[in-house]
This record gives structure tokens, C-alpha cells and sequence, in this order.
């Protein structure tokens, strides 16, 4: 067993017998600590008290006047972000319930930030037994933006906040950027492509985010015959993402589907499918409907996955026994920021409205 993500709060957890995530002080402090939060030598002297107070006792009730008292306005945005999240979390009873709760209710009252390291936490969960380093890389699609880029042939994702922050400052933050301004040289940037080679390596820099992940396979597009894909490597980044998806939707839903890159989609009886990114979902939805999609969105479209459930019965009648088509597309910006919740609220479940 491998241990990764160590900021994403899983040793802070509790575990229930169903297997979801129960949260803790000790949870609930790290987001204290986090530099949204943290301290800096500008904080007045009420935020000192109600930072200190809370570390202390982290689920106490926390008055407006103690937020109003805050003389910074970001300051008190930020506190005001976290008890809304911290208040909901606590209802919940667990990260998996009030993850789930946020989308069911189709009113997102939390920063994407907080929807983000939830995600992050149950993955870890999910995969905590995994030894396959290409699964724990796909895993981070999950919960962190992608930025897409195209060499030697390769099409690979990276991080997109660590490659802007490369790009920006050298990875030297501010004092990075100030060279940047001066014109003086960078340090190069310093990526790798996750290979059977340097895996081992992954676990523990799994928190710096630093490895590439190979999504390559050729496309050729026939819009009178659908999309042909042809099957991706043995180790590639799409089976891997698939792998995850499937773990994903078992601790969730606690159904078994597999999942797997296309070779062909050509299906006169398509009848459901789920994007897993708003682009994806849109140009799967022109598909469907059978409108003229145009060539260079097409291109941005990274991969098509089949997924099917392991017992028909557990989908709902009209659709049962007949796959489910999911996309997976970058922007115009060349990013993809996966929703992995469309997953687990717009698949064609018996009992599902």
C-alpha cells in the first residue's frame, strides 16, 4: 500500500461502516491552516481571537458579530466561505452525503475550492489500496483543471494551475515573477511523462503534481459512420481514467459498470450518454440530436468511453442492457476540468427521476 495526497486530510477522517468519510477536528483544521485562512501579520486582532478559537474547537457555532468584527473584507468572505461549507459538512454527516446533497439540490452554495478537495478526499479513499501510479494521476483529473498539450505526437495533460504557475513564475512565486518582470532567466520547468520507468517516483511527489499523463490515441473522424477511435495503449492515461471512473461510481452508487476507451462508436440505438465536462456534454447532446457539429470542435474532443452495468436490472427499464456513451473534451483554452458528479446523478439507474 502506497501512501499519496497526504495534504488531501484522509488520516484526518474517520471511516463509517458503509465505508464513507465522517469528518473531524482535525479535518475540519487543516482548512484553518490552508492559506485562505492562515494568518498573516496584517490580521487584526479580532481575527487572531477567531482564528485561535476555532482551531481550539473547530465546529463551534460562530456569531455574525464575530465575523462582522473581522476589519478585512477578504478576510471575512473567506471565514464566511468556510462556516457555510463547515456547517454543511458537519449536517451531512459525511463527505460523500454532502457531496452528493450539493448537486442533488441544484443549488451549489460552496466555492468550487471546497467542491474540489472533497472530491480529493473520497478519491483518496476510494484508491486507497491502489498500487498503480497511472491510476492515483488519472485519479487527479477528478478534482484539479488539465491543461492539454501536443508533443513528439503525445497528446499529454498536466496540471494546469503548476504548468501556468511554471509558465508565470518559474515556480518561484512572487520572487519568480519579479525576475520575470526583470527579464532575467527562469529555471526550466521540470515534467515529466508518467512512464513504467519513472513511476515509482509518483508516490511521493503525488502532492506536487508535477508528472504528466499520456492521453494519446489516433482519431480519425466519419460523421456518417460515427466516431472511430482506435484502441488505446496497454498503459494509457484514458484506461487508467476509466479504472477510476469505475471505482468512483461503485463507492457512490455501489453498482458495479466497466468502462473502457472506444475503438468505434457506431450505434443506430444510442440511447444515453454523459458528458464529463461541460463541453463534452454539449457536443455529445449536438451528436444525439443529430445537429451538424463543426470540424474543429470536433477535434478538441479527447476520448469517447463505453460503459456498461454489470446487471442490466439495476438500470432503468427503457435502457436496460444498452451502453452509455461518455465524452471527455477540452475547451478552446485547451483545458478540461472534469465533473466527475455528472456521473453519479445522470446515469440511467432504476428508480432514477
Amino acid at each position: 500500500m502506497q501512501n499519496f495526497w497526504p495534504s488531501s486530510g484522509f488520516h484526518q477522517l474517520q471511516i463509517t461502516s458503509r465505508g464513507w468519510l465522517a469528518p473531524t477536528d482535525d479535518y475540519l483544521r487543516l482548512f484553518l491552516n490552508r492559506p485562505e485562512l492562515a494568518l498573516v501579520p496584517e490580521s487584526c486582532a479580532a481575527e487572531q481571537t477567531l482564528h485561535a478559537a476555532l482551531l481550539a474547537a473547530p465546529s463551534r457555532p460562530v456569531a455574525e458579530a464575530e465575523l462582522q468584527a473581522l476589519q478585512d473584507a477578504d478576510a471575512r468572505e473567506s471565514y464566511g466561505l468556510f462556516l457555510r461549507f463547515r456547517d454543511g459538512l458537519l449536517a451531512a454527516g459525511t463527505l460523500e452525503a454532502y457531496y452528493l446533497g450539493l448537486f442533488r439540490s441544484g443549488s451549489i452554495s460552496i466555492a468550487p475550492l471546497f467542491i474540489d478537495l472533497l472530491a480529493q478526499a473520497i478519491l483518496r479513499k476510494v484508491l486507497d489500496e491502489a498500487t498503480d501510479a497511472y491510476e492515483v494521476r488519472a485519479a487527479e483529473m477528478l478534482f484539479r483543471a488539465q491543461r492539454i498539450t501536443t508533443q513528439d505526437g503525445q497528446v499529454l495533460a498536466g496540471d494546469r494551475d503548476v504548468l501556468d504557475m511554471f509558465n508565470e513564475t518559474g515556480g518561484l512565486g512572487d520572487f519568480g515573477r519579479f525576475l520575470a518582470e526583470a527579464q532575467a532567466p527562469l529555471r526550466s520547468i521540470n515534467m515529466q511523462v508518467l512512464t513504467d520507468a519513472n513511476a515509482p517516483d509518483y508516490w511521493p511527489a503525488s502532492d506536487r503534481h508535477h508528472f504528466l499523463l499520456d492521453l494519446t490515441h489516433e482519431i480519425s473522424n466519419d460523421l456518417s459512420h460515427g466516431l472511430v477511435f482506435t484502441m488505446t495503449r496497454a498503459r494509457s492515461g484514458l484506461t487508467a481514467l476509466a479504472r477510476v471512473l469505475e471505482k468512483w461510481v461503485r463507492h457512490f452508487l455501489g453498482v458495479d459498470v466497466s468502462i473502457r476507451p472506444l475503438q468505434k462508436v457506431d450505434d443506430a440505438a444510442w440511447r444515453w450518454h454523459v458528458g464529463l465536462d461541460v463541453e463534452a456534454t454539449a457536443l455529445l447532446n449536438d451528436l444525439y440530436e443529430g445537429r451538424e457539429v463543426e470540424a474543429g470542435r470536433m477535434q478538441r474532443l479527447l476520448s469517447l468511453f463505453r460503459l456498461d452495468f454489470a446487471d442490466p436490472q439495476e438500470m432503468r427499464a427503457d435502457v436496460a442492457g444498452k451502453p452509455v456513451y461518455l465524452g471527455l473534451m477540452m475547451n478552446a483554452g485547451q483545458s478540461v476540468k472534469l465533473k466527475p458528479q455528472n456521473l453519479l446523478l445522470n446515469l440511467p439507474l432504476k428508480g432514477a427521476m
